[in-house]
């Protein structure tokens, strides 16, 4: 009887266990839908590029015009004084508009779009980032609540075997240090229960405040996560960052703008200019016209111009060196994780395939062996725990590969654990 009752339970911590490799439940992604529609910092980005965007046309356009109207008086202050008799007296009105030269307002225009650029990449970046803080703490949830089931489960066997033991003791086939034991045990299941409560608690709560709900906002439970698979090469990885990460992409804008802002810098040594049309009364006399250019003459070029265009190749290698830095993080972590998930993957199979069915195993001949009187409590005991523990590193090797493609996932903006592979945009 006691060992159909192993059985039973045995293959109710496998299926517990999501041995199966079920993907990831819709559930996970109705919350980060949600949280793409609703977290602060993901509008918060998403605000600034669309105000961004708004400058390009701004910066290509022309500075407003100026419109002068006066009158200049002969004889007397009073207006148009001696018009019509006096040829410097007159009324009239002028029109003005600064003109930049040639380029520059279409440079300007082009290094606002590249900025604009930039903030939709950080939009992506903070994006990705929130998604990966999510799903890690969804990841954290199922994890505690699995670790719970197990435990659960086990704290139901020992009180099983505690009883047996204290039949023994009572019949005097067992001793009394044997309950002891089991009794130390069940206090350290109790005490890993409250742990993990407490994990349960803190990962949800973290999950309602990236979906900004209250952090005791009720949650449904998690669905069952498989461990999943790694199934793309790390060159097909590094190869999507380079085309799809967000920092990369910011680097390549960021080198594009330092680009052209030093091409704005070299073509300020190049004179604006104003244009001017007037138009005087001048009364009984001939009406006067004007039309005048006035030139900004870069006179002072030494302090100022040269200055600028020394500054703007500093930051255009400033741009160029935190790119190829960026791109040395972006591999490092790309193989940090890569391996991490690849390590991670053949120990859940590992126990999944051998250590967790031959725990299994021991512990139901050892309870066989303990009937018969062949083996002592202290193996019943000792099977159990192992068993028990060989569960709960099954689950932390799950956790930490999923962590892994959470991470490879935010730095590629690649969904890896899905057949149709798509990222945040």
């Amino acid at each position: 009887m006691r060992k159909s009752a192993f059985w039973v339970i045995a293959v109710s911590v496998f299926s517990a266990c999501g041995l199966s490799g079920a993907q990831a439940p819709a559930a996970l992604d109705e919350l980060v839908a949600e949280a793409l529609r609703v977290n602060p910092e993901i509008r918060a980005a998403q605000k600034r590029y669309e105000a961004l965007r708004q400058r390009p046309a701004q910066e290509g356009s022309l500075p407003e015009p100026m419109v002068s109207a006066g009158y200049a008086s002969v004889g007397s202050p009073r207006p148009v004084a001696g018009l019509g008799a006096e040829p410097m007296a007159r009324a009239g009105v002028m029109v003005s508009q600064e003109l930049p030269f040639p380029g520059k307002r279409g440079l300007r225009s082009a290094i606002a779009l590249k900025e604009a650029e930039e903030a939709l990449q950080e939009y992506r970046a903070a994006a990705l980032a929130v998604t990966a803080r999510l799903k890690a703490a969804y990841h954290r949830w199922n994890y505690a609540r699995q670790q719970l089931r197990v435990l659960e489960i086990t704290r139901d066997q020992l009180s099983a075997v505690i009883a047996a033991a204290e039949a023994g003791y009572a019949a005097g086939r067992a001793e009394q240090q044997d309950i002891l034991k089991a009794q130390t045990q069940l206090a350290v299941l109790e005490a890993r229960r409250v742990r993990l409560e407490q994990e349960a608690r803190t990962a949800a709560a973290e999950i309602n405040s990236l979906l900004a709900r209250p952090p005791d906002a009720p949650l449904p439970p998690p669905e069952g996560i498989g461990p999943g698979a790694l199934t793309a090469s790390l060159e097909e990885i590094s190869a999507a960052a380079l085309r799809d990460s967000p920092a990369l992409r910011r680097g390549q804008r960021s080198i594009e703008r330092a680009g052209l802002a030093l091409e704005l810098a070299r073509k300020d040594y190049l004179p604006d200019y104003t244009l001017s049309a007037g138009y005087y009364n001048q009364g009984r006399m001939p009406d006067m016209y004007e039309v005048r250019v006035d030139l900004k003459i870069p006179l002072w070029y030494w302090g100022k111009q040269r200055a600028a265009v020394a500054e703007q190749v500093n930051r255009a290698s400033q741009a160029r060196g935190e790119y190829e830095a960026a791109a040395l993080e972006l591999n490092y972590r790309i193989r940090e994780s890569y391996l991490a998930a690849q390590a991670s993957s053949r120990l859940v199979r590992m126990y999944a395939e051998t250590v967790i069915p031959q725990a299994a195993l021991a512990l139901e001949s050892s309870l066989a062996s303990y009937q018969a009187g062949k083996v002592d409590f202290l193996t019943v005991l000792t099977n159990l725990m192992a068993r028990t523990e060989y569960e709960a590193n099954y689950h932390e090797e799950v956790l930490a590969f999923h962590l892994a493609m959470i991470r490879l996932e935010e730095l590629t903006g690649t969904d890896w654990l899905r057949s149709e592979r798509g990222g945040v945009k």
